[in-house]
């Protein structure tokens, strides 16, 4: 059986984001909006064309022609409002320019935190986004696999010893969470919404899939490397260093591998330009000159970030969306069941496109995006469970009827018998109340019919008033 063979590579740039998703608390989008306004950050817009170069390092921009081009208008419109009251992808963004340095592993590296994003979603879902340029001299290909495996760990749950620590403006962060929401955004700290974290033993933040942010980055080899279906694999898993330091890989099967970048990789270009995608990472890996992986950069600052964006985003929508079912009380939640029902079909109508993207490699990288990102799976699971649903709020909704039929059909059959005119005359005007004192038996059941009967007709409609209402607010909401 062939064994991998690694052979270390000199890096020339290497461009990182870092995306954390979390959750809004229900009502606080406009006032986090507010907030992250008066804390130097400029909202995004399309036509302002002056931010083309303002985010991406000295070296880079992105086209925002380019942008709305690339997407399909329906898509677009989701990605890029024109205002901050449109319902879409809220982009506010902050130039940082920063500089700073991680150690790990006896390691020390420096970066340059160029910008960070915050992205407020629909469904109360939220995006802080890292914009990092590794720094350091003579980089391999190693260190910058072993500084995104690092970097992306928010925190030591596991309390390692070897757990990165970043030290920036003279302070020492001993958790990348710390200097994530102590240096970099402490303004979405109060607005964090976190989800079932009384069900969390070691946690302290309340995550969607895993302790660590999702990465994405751009690695340009120096001239003259080759790039071989090795190091394409490694890409996709973070393998960085095992524990020598020495380049490191997590498989031993070369047939393993290779039926791996089969299917997480994109090799249209190749052996040029690879992309790999994985649950952990999407990493574009690329030897052409320096002008064309410029292009490619800047491809990943804009028009494939949108995609791992826009597929992260239904991930995490799905994922909610699949959890919150089983969590609902069939018996008794029958509200929660109908906002269920009423996100899941404003998710498939709104925002779960079949075509985003007008350019064929766009088409096809977003495929593979989604395909790896199994949300073509999750979205059938969710639409069944839409059909659960239904059917089950049409069950529920039946029995209700029939109940209330068979109280109507009562009274209507012993008002009908008995006839309430027997009473009626007597709760006219001034009532006599002693002449009640005489009434036949027959005459308290009808005066009981009466009496009830206007009680239950009160409470029915008093019901279906606060129904009204709060079917107003929720669609409002």
């Amino acid at each position: 059986m062939d064994k991998p063979q690694v052979q270390e590579k000199k890096i020339d740039a290497a461009l990182c984001q870092f995306l954390f998703p979390f959750s809004i608390r229900e009502g606080c989008q406009l006032s986090l909006q507010k907030e992250l306004k008066e804390s130097g950050f400029d909202y995004f817009h399309l036509d302002q064309e002056e931010q083309e170069g303002k985010y991406y390092g000295s070296s880079h921009r992105v086209s925002h022609r380019g942008l709305e081009r690339y997407y399909l208008p329906f898509a677009s419109s989701i990605l890029f409002p024109h205002s901050e009251e449109e319902i879409g992808f809220q982009r506010y963004s902050l130039r940082v320019e920063m500089d700073a340095k991680v150690r790990f592993n006896e390691i020390e590296l420096g970066f340059i935190l160029h910008s960070v994003d915050i992205t407020l979603c629909p469904f109360n879902l939220g995006f802080v986004t890292l914009r990092i340029e590794l720094a350091k001299e003579e980089l391999t290909y190693t260190q910058a696999l072993e500084f995104i495996k690092q970097f992306r760990q928010l925190e030591n749950v596991l309390k390692r010893k070897d757990y990165p620590v970043v030290c920036c403006r003279g302070a020492e962060y001993q958790e990348v969470e710390s200097f994530l929401f102590m240096e970099v955004v402490p303004a979405i700290k109060p607005y964090l919404d976190f989800v079932n974290s009384d069900k969390a033993y070691f946690e302290t933040l309340s995550f969607f899939v895993d302790e660590r942010m999702y990465a994405q980055a751009f690695f340009m080899v120096a001239e003259g490397e080759e790039l071989s279906v090795v190091d394409v694999y490694r890409a996709g898993q973070l393998n960085g260093m095992d524990a020598e330091g020495r380049p490191y890989v997590s498989a031993h099967n070369m047939q393993y591998i290779k039926e791996y970048c089969r299917t997480h990789v994109y090799s249209r270009w190749a052996p040029y330009t690879y992309f790999v995608v994985d649950d952990d990472a999407f990493i574009c890996l690329t030897k052409e000159t320096q002008e064309r992986a410029d292009k490619l950069a800047d491809q990943m600052y804009g028009e494939y970030y949108y995609s791992l964006l826009l597929n992260f985003f239904h991930k995490i929508v799905l994922l909610k969306l699949s959890v919150q079912y089983p969590a609902v009380q069939v018996d008794k939640d029958n509200k929660d069941i109908g906002e269920l029902i009423r996100s899941i079909t404003e998710f498939d109508a709104k925002y779960f496109f079949v075509e985003t993207v007008s350019q064929t490699q766009g088409k096809e990288l977003f495929g593979l995006l989604r395909i790896v990102f199994r949300n073509n799976d999750l979205y059938e699971d969710v639409k069944s469970t839409l059909g659960r649903l239904f059917q089950y709020q049409e069950k529920f909704t039946s029995r209700r009827n029939n109940h209330l039929l068979m109280i109507l059909t009562i009274y209507t059959v012993i008002g009908g018998i008995y006839g309430m005119n027997q009473v009626i005359d007597d709760l006219k005007g001034n009532i006599d109340w002693g002449k009640m004192l005489k009434y036949s038996f027959f005459e308290y059941i009808a005066l009981f019919v009466t009496f009830s009967g206007l009680i239950v007709a009160a409470v029915m409609g008093v019901i279906a008033l606060v129904r009204w209402i709060q079917e107003l607010v929720r669609t409002w909401k």
